[in-house]
Parts: structure tokens; C-alpha cells; sequence
């Protein structure tokens, strides 16, 4: 079977994105393994799928698959890739465009400058939604990784995330305490970490140790986990620059019952084929 994709990043964080309208696809999770890996494969952070739409009022069906073959609901930056791709390949010339997730619908939008913003939903606070395996809801949760306690918030912006304040992001322990609190029993379907450095009430630095791929270059469900949970710690604006490892993300929320919106770029690599 041989697949075409296009190779794109959204700051650093790259996905394979393959249409599945113009031609048929039939993926195992252990053909996305293959694809994903660095040296044997492509290579990616996660892969992409364009679908037909579940629902009428829907344009596209948007589904992710991290490296490890997993399919998860929510991706920030893909979701900006998605839209590029989609426009690249002509699919859609529509300015507004509704995608299907596992998550529910996003809306992905063209600004005038050359950036897309997607409208991430509402975030989830209750524990059982997140899911965290606890019955109150808290501003800060504490678990033991090994003999030192960790305060965390939690949320879900379609997928789990647990955010922890840190001094400096470029001292924080990412791969031992993510991967740690990834897998923890606390996370019935394990987590993604984020370490987040205040540098004003408008301004972050963040670094974040995902679910199923491990630490990446940004990660745009995770810059909205990261500012809705500073702004219900009190630390944050309604409006927040995240500075990532792979460049800068804007993050808007106007706080409970409202959704998440997510300005930044998307970027097409290159073209290709693999031979499965």
C-alpha cells in the first residue's frame, strides 16, 4: 500500500497528515509506529487523518494518533496543520471551517495575517471529566512521584492535562516527572504534564511532556491547559502569550462556560510517499 502525506509542524511539533478522501487508507497502529519513527519511518510527533465528517454540519472528520499507534481526541497544533493542509490541498477554501473530533466539533479559522485560530471548546474542571481519580474539585492537587510531593492543576481541553508552576522551565525536571505523572494510577488514562514558568500575569514560559510521544517542541492543547489553569489559580490574564520551546502561541479565555481560543502558525515541510 502506498500512502502520500505531507510533512508539517505547528512550531516544532510535526505530524504526518494524510488524506483519507482521495485515497484509501487502512492503518494498523503498528503502520503508524512505523511511520512515526525517526529513523526507520517519517518521522513525527503525532499522525493526522482528514476524514469525510461525522455530522452534516461538519466539513471534515479530524483524527490523531500519537507515535506509540494511540488514537487520542485533542491536538492544538495539529489542529492548525489540519486547516493548512486542508487549504493546500484545495479540499476547502472556506475562511471558518467546522472539523469532527473525539472531542466534539472545533472550529478552525484563517486569520488575516497568515495564522489560524481554533476554537479549543470548553474546558472540563470536574475530576470525573478530566478523568483524575479524585471526587473534589481543586484548584491544586498533590501526588508523591517517588519521596517529593508535586502540586498540580488539572483540566481537560479534550484530552487530560496536569500543569505544575516551576521556577525555570530550563531546570525543570520534564522527562523524570512527566513521564512519572503521565502514567500515574491518578490518570486512569494517563496525562499530559506541562511545566509552566509565570513571567508576568500575561506571560509564560511552558514546556510539556505529552501523552504517548514525550516531551515536544510545543504542544497547543497544553498552552491552553496551562493559561486556564494559571487563570483559575489567579496568577493569569484573559490574555496570555505562551512562549514554547518551538516559538510563541496567544492564548484567550474569558474564564468558566467560555471556550479556549488558540492563535499561531502552521507549515508545510514537504511532500512525500512511504511504501507499507
Amino acid at each position: 500500500m502506498l500512502i502520500e502525506f505531507t510533512k508539517m509542524h505547528g512550531l516544532g511539533n510535526d505530524f504526518v497528515v494524510i488524506d483519507a478522501i482521495r485515497q484509501q487508507i487502512d492503518l494498523t497502529a503498528e503502520k503508524i509506529r512505523f511511520i512515526a519513527d525517526r529513523h526507520f519511518g517519517v518521522g513525527c510527533d503525532q499522525l493526522l487523518m482528514v476524514e469525510y465528517a461525522l455530522h452534516s454540519d461538519a466539513d471534515f472528520r479530524y483524527r490523531i494518533f500519537n507515535a506509540d499507534g494511540s488514537e487520542v481526541a485533542q491536538c492544538g497544533n495539529g489542529a492548525r496543520c489540519f486547516a493548512r493542509f486542508i487549504r493546500d490541498k484545495k479540499l476547502s477554501y472556506k475562511d471558518n471551517i467546522l472539523v469532527d473530533t473525539h472531542a466534539g466539533q472545533l472550529l478552525l479559522t484563517f486569520d488575516d495575517d497568515g495564522l489560524i485560530t481554533v476554537n479549543m471548546g470548553v474546558p472540563r474542571h470536574k475530576p470525573a471529566l478530566i478523568p483524575l481519580n479524585t471526587e473534589q474539585e481543586e484548584k491544586f492537587y498533590t501526588v508523591k512521584v517517588g519521596d517529593v510531593e508535586k502540586a498540580f492543576g488539572a483540566v481537560s481541553m479534550g484530552n487530560p492535562h496536569a500543569v505544575l508552576q516551576v521556577m525555570d522551565v530550563k531546570l525543570a525536571e520534564v522527562e523524570e516527572v512527566g513521564a512519572a505523572l503521565e502514567n500515574h494510577v491518578c490518570f486512569p488514562e494517563r496525562a499530559n504534564i506541562g511545566f509552566m514558568q509565570l513571567i508576568d500575569r500575561n506571560k509564560i514560559k511552558l514546556r510539556v511532556y505529552e501523552r504517548g510521544a514525550g516531551e515536544t517542541l510545543a504542544c497547543g492543547s497544553g498552552a491552553c491547559a496551562a493559561v486556564v489553569i494559571g487563570i483559575e489559580q489567579g496568577v493569569l490574564a484573559n490574555d496570555v502569550l505562551v512562549e514554547l520551546p518551538g516559538g510563541p502561541l496567544k492564548i484567550h479565555w474569558q474564564g468558566r462556560n467560555h471556550p479556549v481560543f488558540m492563535t499561531g502558525p502552521a507549515v508545510s515541510v514537504f511532500e512525500g510517499s512511504i511504501e507499507l
